[in-house]
């Protein structure tokens, strides 16, 4: 078997966002932040299976908010980096980090240190207006910009990844002002991802189902980015990736049935649960391989 993808779950589904399209939507609590104790022995095999695949990417990403456990990422970077990945990145709100420098410095400079290449920022918008209505609809939210800049200040290269939904980044207009930001703050990768529809908790379907881009919207966008740039690259059920006025800019496609490759030597992605399961799908059950 051969894949795309080597994701590595970190902590739980707590976190410090709300957002309504998310898996998890659960807050911290004395249960939920307990650090999950990990399986070593099959964390090796899946790493062994990776690089059979020739995987070069591994992303630490979680159900919840990774950066929670910040302990428990670094650990990972200790067993990974026998292996060799050339990157390895972070999928997170980043609002803890934001918040709390006197924190995570240390932390940031020894994930550094470990290998870590890339941190992906989650985000809506680059307004951040829009993102507190989403991440943090009780309190305040980040500014973005200082962020990109803390974060940069440390080594990482950085991935503004924007789940687009109708009503914030959903025109071509708008989608070019999220470029130009990225640009203006020397961001090094865009990634374009309408927010998926499918296998989410109910309440979170039924805000997606209003708030999901049409078909319709989604072509308009395609259109914008292949009239204003130059398609560098097409990743077979992953996405396209452009070069806008020499921002790089992917537009993702979502994981759902029709990313779905049942070729066993075509698989998009592997993914590692802490309690030692492999598997090659997110939500189907059946798609188990230890």
């Amino acid at each position: 078997m051969k894949f795309k993808m080597f994701s590595v779950i970190v902590g739980t589904e707590a976190c410090i966002a709300s957002c309504p399209f998310c898996v998890s939507g659960v807050t911290p609590n004395c249960e939920n932040m307990k650090e999950p104790k990990i399986n070593w022995r099959n964390l090796d095999i899946a790493c062994n299976l990776a690089n059979r695949s020739g995987i070069d990417t591994v992303m630490l990403t979680s159900r919840g908010e990774p950066t929670l456990f910040p302990d428990q990422i670094s650990e990972y970077l200790k067993h990974l980096a026998p292996y060799k990945f050339p990157f390895v990145e972070l999928q997170s709100n980043c609002i803890p980090l934001a918040l709390n420098h006197k924190k995570y410095d240390k932390y940031l400079k020894e994930w550094y240190t470990l290998g870590m290449t890339t941190i992906t920022i989650s985000v809506v918008s680059e307004k951040k207006e829009i993102n507190q209505k989403v991440y943090t609809p009780n309190g305040e939210y980040i500014n973005l910009a200082e962020l990109i800049e803390y974060l940069h200040g440390f080594g990482f290269s950085l991935r503004l990844t924007c789940v687009m939904c109708n009503g914030f980044t959903d025109t071509p207009e708008k989608v070019q002002d999220f470029i130009n930001f990225a640009k203006q703050n020397k961001v090094e990768q865009v990634t374009l991802r309408p927010v998926n529809d499918e296998y989410r908790r109910q309440s979170a379907h039924d805000w997606v189902a209003k708030n999901k881009l049409t078909e319709e919207q989604k072509d308009v966008i395609r259109k914008h980015l292949a009239d204003n740039g130059t398609k560098l690259l097409d990743l077979e059920r992953i996405g396209s990736i452009y070069d806008v006025n020499g921002q790089n800019v992917c537009l993702s496609l979502p994981l759902n049935k029709y990313t779905r490759d049942t070729n066993p030597d075509n698989l998009r992605n592997l993914i590692f649960f802490q309690d030692g399961h492999l598997r090659y799908e997110w939500e189907m059950e059946g798609g188990i391989l230890l």
